[in-house]
């Protein structure tokens, strides 16, 4: 069993190809491949980490079928449990913390003519809404008792 485990490895790419990793059943980068054309991309680190984190994340589904001599057991749901939980699935490509994206006023696209025009004003507060009228008093409801019903007592039952 544990020749099994030790035999299971990921290898992944990179979206353009230009980078190839490849990870060990512990999760350890034990190959990497650089193409020429990405080599003095300033975002190279971040993008090799991206891929490591998606070859180690797909580590769990490689276990569960390089390993078939546990498959099934609960030693097997336990080491895909806890594969998951150490190498869960990278963020979306883009994806911001929080949703939040710095942004160079250099690289916004504007209008020429927005860049010199003045800020709007502020739109004119609408108006408050009438107040509701007042609801007109109601009538006593008279005091049931526990043997009454309002079914058969010729009562509203629709209160």
């Amino acid at each position: 069993m544990r020749t099994e485990i030790e035999s299971v490895s990921v290898s992944e790419r990179s979206k353009d190809g230009q980078i190839s990793v490849k990870v060990n059943h512990a999760g350890n980068l034990v190959g990497l491949e650089i193409g020429p054309s990405v080599r003095d991309n300033p975002a190279l680190a971040q993008e090799i980490l991206r891929v490591v984190q998606s070859a180690q994340s797909k580590l769990a589904g490689a276990m569960r079928t390089g390993v078939p001599s546990i498959a099934g057991s609960e030693t097997m749901n336990e080491l895909v449990h806890q594969l998951h939980n150490e190498y869960p699935e990278p963020e979306p490509t883009g994806y911001v913390e929080g949703g939040h994206q710095t942004v160079d006023e250099d690289d916004r696209f504007v209008a020429e003519d927005e860049l010199d025009a003045p800020p709007p004003p502020p739109a004119p507060k609408p108006p408050m809404p009438p107040a509701p009228p007042a609801a007109p008093p109601r009538a006593a409801r008279r005091q049931q008792t526990d043997h009454e019903d309002d079914y058969f007592t010729g009562g509203d039952f629709l209160r």
